[in-house]
Order: structure tokens, then sequence, then C-alpha cells
């Protein structure tokens, strides 16, 4: 089958997507307002970029009345950011900061979960999440400003907050991580099973 995306709806492009890039990292991601109001919200759109210097990258949209997603304009006013990682433990409470709040109410409040103080920006970060990092804004790459659309917004990482029990040696613990992604419609899935390849020398292929 061929698809030719200009002949599909921005429904099924959508549904393509989600359906066929699996699975997906979340960025959990809070920012702060001109006003100082707090906001909370996931996004499964969220990469590495690199690590020297470390950059990562996530992915608001665009509502379809043609609001930008409140995280991508408190960062225009703000710019800066934490991306926290969530995981098995968190996993219901960042389904919460999926909610449409009104914009300027906490999803901190609604989803039960306690900002804590950054070390290096205003923006705080979640307390409950076993990893986070603290970024400023490197640049905003949008793509659309349009209903459907959205924009690549790069952290520059100043700092990162790591459960004690997770490092160990300059590695993260993936099997006390417990991390989770993120599938189609309501489905996510666990790290559990997982195989290993060894990287093949080209003399040896």
């Amino acid at each position: 089958m061929i698809l030719h995306v200009d002949e599909i709806t921005h429904h099924d492009r959508y549904r393509l997507v989600i359906g066929s890039i699996l699975p997906r990292p979340i960025a959990w991601v809070s920012t702060v307002d001109a006003a100082g109001r707090l906001n909370l919200a996931p996004f499964s759109y969220f990469n590495a970029v690199c690590p020297s210097p470390m950059t990562l990258v996530f992915c608001p949209g665009v509502h379809t009345d043609g609001r930008k997603k409140d995280s991508w304009r408190n960062i225009e006013a703000v710019p800066q950011f934490v991306i926290n990682i969530t995981n098995e433990d968190t996993a219901e409470q960042m389904n919460l900061c999926a909610t449409v709040l009104p914009t300027g109410e906490s999803e901190f409040e609604w989803a039960g979960v306690t900002p804590a103080p950054s070390e290096t920006i205003r923006v705080p970060r979640v307390a409950e999440a076993p990893i986070a990092f603290e970024c400023v804004l490197d640049r905003i790459v949008t793509i659309s400003d349009q209903p459907g659309g959205g924009a690549a917004i790069f952290g520059r990482v100043q700092c990162v907050h790591v459960r004690d029990d997770l490092y160990d040696n300059g590695r993260i613990d993936m099997a006390s991580l417990r991390p989770i992604g993120r599938l189609a419609g309501d489905a996510y899935t666990r790290a559990t099973d997982v195989f290993h390849m060894r990287r093949v020398p080209l003399e040896d292929g």
C-alpha cells in the first residue's frame, strides 16, 4: 500500500505517525508562564539530540482552534523548562497531566505531584520523577503554526537530577528506572522484554 500524505486527512496522518513510530519516549515537561503560573504536560514527540552540548528536543503542537500548547507559549515567555522522565511509578500522574485544563491552572496540583526547586533555573521539577533535566531554551523551530502543526523545541541541559539508586559508575540502571513508552491510542509499554545485540565490527561481518 502506498499512502500519499496530501491525499489523506489530518486525523489519518496523525494515526499513521503514532501507530508507526513505536515506542516513543515521554517528556514530562514543566514550564512557567510570565505570571509565574506552573504548567506540566507530557509529550511523546521527544528525544535526545546530542550529549555535548547536552541537548534534548520535544515537539508541542497547535490546538485545532489555532492556539499553541501552553508549554510552547510559556517557553516563549520564560525560555527555560524541565524535562522530567516518567516511569511505572509515575505513569498515572503523568497521564493526568494530559487532561486539558483551563490556561493558568496547574497540573502539578491536579495530578498530585510536588514541584521541587531546580538548581539552575526558576522552573521547578517534579519531585517524584526519577530523572529530571533542567534546560534553557536553545531554539524553537516552527514547522507550522496552523491547526495540526507544531514546533521542535530544543533545550540545552544545565543540570540533571538522578535518583540515587539509579546512577552507578556513570550509568543509569534501567531495570531500577522501570521506564515506559507511548504507543498508539491509550496504550503504553514497559521496557521489560529486553534483548541485546552486539555491534558487529566490519572485519567480523
